[in-house]
């Protein structure tokens, strides 16, 4: 249940400085922020982060419960209001190129002098060594150099895009998130900050568990669409239905695989093999027509409450009228639009943020705080 915060948050006292842009350091420094850390967005103050232009409405979802400070650090003056601030803050976080920051005067060695207790987070696609670490790129890059678009389409076809930002947000934002949260505490123990280095391709990389556990087993990889997770196996894969939508079957351990048989009324398909690649086709085939037999919501009725591991498969509007998105309460109200929630569950009441700032909104309010005015 959403409630109001009455608690102390479970960050609360965590002040952290977000210069980052677009979606993988804002998504990262949202979940920070509901978690109750006081996240202070700094901006350039003409224009600001540029997905106030290129997308206003994911902006506003994801800078929700922040305030917004505009610095130009290319000026000595506003460079040292920020090295003011950075001593008086647990974390900063950025997303530029390597070395930008240091050319700033605003990198790592030149904060850490001022506050040794400083997480330093850097954000970036490839990290800060390596022969790609000043390389361009967004989300379908990484994921393309970390095998996931290699895997990811049916069988035969081409790589396809989704519309999740794999390595954006959980290669990059909650691995990041993860990292500034170990560091802090670190600091917390021992008074010593620490650089968080982030690179999107190597989060991303190191999810590919599955992709890994078949070269280790087989000592090749499997074509796309045929591993078993990714379609391989006709118990684990996507049907059509009736009027078109589809079915995710999930039945992948064989007392789930029975029950579907069962409650369709075909047990006899529990004596076809239920095997991989092209002796899997008989099996497919037999589903693949039994599925179109009735409507996604059809099947949804029948086979959802039992223990199936079949689900139908929800177009995005219906994903948030869902009954199990509403109970968890992962939908919540900003600015009078849908907006997702924190999707952990404490025993604490959840932090309600505010909606996102305008560019600048805070900067006179900030600087105060932190005892600064621009002169």
């Amino acid at each position: 249940m959403y409630m109001n915060s009455t608690a102390n948050p479970l960050l609360s006292g965590i002040r952290i400085l977000d210069l980052s842009r677009l979606l993988p350091g804002p998504f990262c420094t949202l979940y920070l922020a509901q978690l109750g850390a006081e996240v202070i967005k700094i901006e350039e103050p003409q224009g600001g982060d540029y997905a106030r232009s290129l997308s206003p409405e994911l902006f506003a979802q994801v800078n929700r419960g922040k305030k917004s400070v505009t610095l130009d650090l290319r000026k000595a003056g506003d460079v040292q209001l920020f090295h003011r601030m950075a001593e008086q803050c647990d974390v900063v976080l950025e997303s530029f190129r390597p070395g930008v920051m240091d050319k700033l005067g605003c990198g790592y060695a030149a904060l850490k002098a001022l506050n040794p207790r400083l997480v330093y987070a850097a954000l970036t696609g490839y990290g800060q060594t390596g022969p790609y670490r000043d390389r361009p790129g967004h989300d379908m890059n990484y994921c393309g150099y970390a095998g996931v678009l290699d895997q990811a389409g049916v069988a035969g076809g081409p790589p396809v895009l989704t519309n999740f930002q794999v390595a954006d947000l959980a290669g990059g934002a909650l691995t990041c998130a993860i990292g500034i949260l170990a560091a802090v505490i670190g600091a917390r123990a021992s008074g010593q900050g620490t650089m968080v280095d982030v690179g999107m391709m190597d989060g991303t990389l190191a999810m590919q568990v599955v992709m890994l556990a078949t070269l280790r087993g087989l000592g090749q990889p499997v074509a796309r669409g045929e591993d078993m997770l990714s379609g391989g196996l006709p118990n684990y894969a996507i049907y059509e239905c009736a009027d078109g939508r589809h079915l995710a079957l999930g039945s992948l351990e064989p007392k789930f695989f029975q029950s579907v048989c069962v409650l369709a009324g075909r047990p006899d398909l529990l004596k076809i093999p239920m095997a991989p690649g092209k002796a899997g086709e008989v099996l497919r085939g037999e589903l693949a027509a039994l599925f179109k037999s009735k409507t996604r919501d059809e099947w949804e009725a029948l086979l959802a409450h039992e223990d199936s591991c079949a689900s139908g498969i929800l177009a995005p509007d219906e994903v948030l009228r869902n009954e199990q998105v509403q109970a968890r309460g992962l939908v919540e109200i900003s600015g009078g639009k849908p907006a997702f929630a924190m999707p952990i569950q404490f025993s604490t009441p959840r932090v309600q943020l505010d909606e996102s700032p305008a560019l600048g909104a805070h900067t006179g309010q900030v600087l105060a705080e932190f005892g600064l005015s621009r002169g």
